[in-house]
């Protein structure tokens, strides 16, 4: 029977555009580098979504690519051309079959495309600078005909995921992409109307939105989710600083989106700088800023309940559990049947069967120190 003191995490949730979410709990997009060389989806993954699509409201997959030039991992799945409907419509039933709303999130790599993994090797960005980390190559800044063939490339993606039978797509504009990269001082050092001052930076994710309401309004025939995800900062100088984002924040508010999905690795984490007060959280600020105008999705070492429990007083609307899904698939059916303390926080390495994970992210998580954490043998 369910804990009294978590049942705030079972209330239903209905977006701005009608859509009812059973529960506050979705899944966040982790990239699993096991589709096939075609950007085809496995049925390795297709089981990993199986096994943890039952409890949450939502899942929200893995990034996939909205041009061939996009691409930005080995083992991705692809949804750049109208041959992949077929493989995304396979992850969409997979999902809304266990009972939760599909969401897929759609982006460009950037300058942090492989160029093993582009047409002719070339990466792309706002600007000809190349990523601070080590033997990145300096891509080709985007001409203003090549930007438009993007932001029409995210509505015919869009598009694609009306058609496979998608509740709605995520605009994936964090953790370093391409929209990121127009969004930064760092990586964008533009004179045109793309780059410049903050609010042009701002001129091409907010092309994209449009862009994409605008084939929503085409092609869904009901309801379709449109969530945008950021990440608060950047740690380059220069770099997005907090202020940049709630002042990015403050106009994505008003652009009628469904909701906002904050990337951070720690929910209660503070800010870097650019704001008075360093003692509160970006959460605190966010929330403060958005003022009710469109819900927003925490993340971030969520492992327990209790976590849970705190995280969604703060204010937020929904909660995304990552890794903490990965390593306990039933999370949210312990902590619905009372069982809480069942919540394994730690994964086992003979563990990769049980838990239904593909090899190729089975071997990430063995082999990256510190992105999971991991049992001794």
């Amino acid at each position: 029977m369910m804990n009294e003191r978590y049942k705030n995490l079972f209330s239903t949730f209905t977006f701005p555009n009608g859509v009812e979410l059973k529960n506050r709990i979705v899944i966040a997009p982790m990239t699993h580098y096991s589709s096939n060389p075609d950007g085809t989806v496995t049925d390795d993954e297709l089981k990993y979504y199986a096994r943890r699509s039952h409890g949450v409201s939502m899942v929200i997959t893995a990034c996939t690519n909205v041009s061939a030039n996009g691409k930005g991992f080995h083992g991705q799945f692809a949804a750049d051309c109208d041959e992949m409907i077929p493989s995304l419509k396979k992850v969409a039933n997979v999902i809304k079959e266990q009972g939760a709303k599909a969401v897929l999130q759609i982006y460009h790599g950037g300058r942090m495309s492989p160029p093993e993994l582009v047409p002719n090797g070339v990466v792309y960005s706002a600007s000809a600078i190349a990523a601070q980390r080590p033997g990145a190559k300096t891509p080709k800044a985007l001409t203003e005909t090549e930007i438009e063939e993007i932001i029409n490339a995210f509505g015919e993606t869009t598009r694609r995921a009306i058609e496979a039978g998608y509740d709605g797509v995520e605009i994936h504009g964090a953790n370093g992409y391409l929209l990121q990269q127009f969004f930064s001082p760092h990586s964008n050092r533009r004179e045109d109307r793309f780059g410049g001052n903050l609010e042009n930076r701002m001129t091409f994710p907010l092309a994209i939105i449009d862009k994409i309401k605008s084939i929503v309004e085409a092609y869904a025939k009901s309801p379709f989710i449109v969530g945008y995800r950021f990440s608060p900062e950047e740690p380059e100088t220069p770099g997005i600083t907090m202020s940049d984002t709630l002042t990015f924040v403050d106009v994505l508010s008003e652009k009628g989106l469904d909701y906002l999905h904050v990337s951070l690795t720690d929910f209660f984490s503070t800010p870097r700088n650019g704001v008075k007060d360093l003692s509160k959280t970006r959460i605190e600020y966010l929330l403060e800023t958005i003022n009710n105008r469109v819900p927003l999705i925490g993340v971030g070492s969520i492992h327990t309940a209790e976590d849970a429990r705190k995280a969604l007083e703060t204010g937020v609307a929904l909660l995304a559990l990552g890794r903490e899904i990965i390593v306990d698939p039933d999370w949210v059916q312990k902590v619905a049947e009372g069982r809480e303390d069942e919540i394994v926080t730690m994964i086992h390495p003979d563990s990769q069967n049980e838990l239904v994970v593909p090899r190729p992210l089975w071997d990430k998580i063995m082999n990256v120190k510190g992105w999971f954490p991991v049992l001794d043998r």
